[in-house]
């Protein structure tokens, strides 16, 4: 979910030759959740092979990394280690929800209604670590750096933001703000439209640039503060204060300065402390990593994806000719 603080942020619409010869960090799970929602059948069911097995995933890695290689655009994609203690409670209340989509999916199927299933069936995907693991591999196949977390992967993300080791980070959520990143792109991709989640319905989108800078100085606060209006809002750890969009957290923030005067303000009864969930996204797990470039093992990728997994040798054999011969032909290091 992230912290739904969109409507705020200042942010200013790029175009994909903009980040010709960046590196990128990539939120994985977000991504592969995107994936596992969107590439589906008519009737909501996902990608599978001939076994059963699903391959959703796979194809949106392979194809939407392909395409920005080719446009020379450097991917590192970040993966989730350990959450904090403090996430489990959000994590089964996403379990409870994806159970309840699984039956409306089910009972919509069974009256006939594919409209309705598709739509159920999108908030029904799940990542298990085989679908993890092969997902490393096949990123790494295609020269792809992976870096796998300590703890939450946009933390880590942020950090090699701050650190120049990528330009910024790629998500759909805002958290990477908080996390003290000094860039966020969203809407990443090369076919200029997007579906809606869980709606039949596309929208014509363009890679959108929002940089913490900007944010602090158009709000007029400090990147404490940007916590802060999280917290109220709501975030992956917290349900939001009721009664508190971005506008009204933002005022209350203004006026009270600090966390422990804006406690004094509100009613806080959830489980978790607000004080915890404001030092994690103050000083998140992470590490120093080297990002070493890697190379193309085409028959890596054809054994992975057409051998094991049944996808159209000519099709991944095109795309993998077009990478291989984009990656040669670029200007400079793979990665800066």
């Amino acid at each position: 979910m992230g912290v739904q603080i969109s409507r705020i942020l200042p942010k200013k619409e790029i175009e994909i030759i903009d980040l010709a010869g960046k590196t990128i960090g990539v939120d994985a799970f977000l991504w592969l959740h995107q994936f596992l929602s969107i590439i589906r059948q008519p009737d909501g069911t996902p990608l599978k092979d001939s076994k059963g097995r699903i391959t959703s995933h796979l194809s949106g890695i392979f194809y939407r990394s392909a395409k920005l290689l080719e446009k020379n655009i450097k991917l590192v994609w970040v993966f989730d280690g350990k959450p904090p203690g403090f996430k489990e409670l959000t994590t089964e209340e996403r379990r409870t929800l994806k159970k309840e989509a699984h039956r409306k999916w089910k009972e919509a199927l069974a009256r006939g209604d594919l409209r309705e299933a598709r739509k159920a069936a999108q908030a029904t995907s799940f990542l298990t670590e085989e679908m993890i693991e092969e997902s490393k591999k096949l990123l790494e196949n295609m020269g792809i750096s992976v870096i796998q977390a300590p703890s939450e992967g946009e933390a880590q993300c942020s950090y090699l933001c701050k650190k120049g080791l990528v330009y910024s980070v790629a998500s759909q959520d805002n958290d990477s703000l908080l996390f003290n990143s000094p860039r966020l792109v969203r809407n990443l991709s090369i076919t200029g439209r997007r579906k809606l989640p869980r709606q039949d319905v596309y929208i014509e989108v363009k890679p959108e640039l929002i940089e913490l800078k900007n944010v602090l100085k158009e709000l007029g606060i400090k990147r404490e503060q940007l916590i802060m209006i999280g917290i109220l809002v709501g975030t992956d750890y917290n349900p939001g204060i009721k009664g508190y969009g971005p506008k009204k957290a933002l005022d209350l923030v203004k006026k009270e300065k600090t966390l422990k005067n804006i406690l004094k303000k509100i009613e806080w009864d959830h489980d978790v402390s607000a004080e915890d969930i404001y030092e994690f996204f103050l000083n998140p797990p992470v590490e120093d990593i080297d990002i070493e470039p890697k190379t193309i093992e085409s028959d890596k990728i054809l054994k992975l994806l057409v051998d094991e997994h049944e996808f159209s040798q000519d099709r991944i054999e095109k795309v993998v000719k077009t990478l291989t011969e984009a990656k040669q032909t670029s200007l400079g290091s793979w990665l800066k």
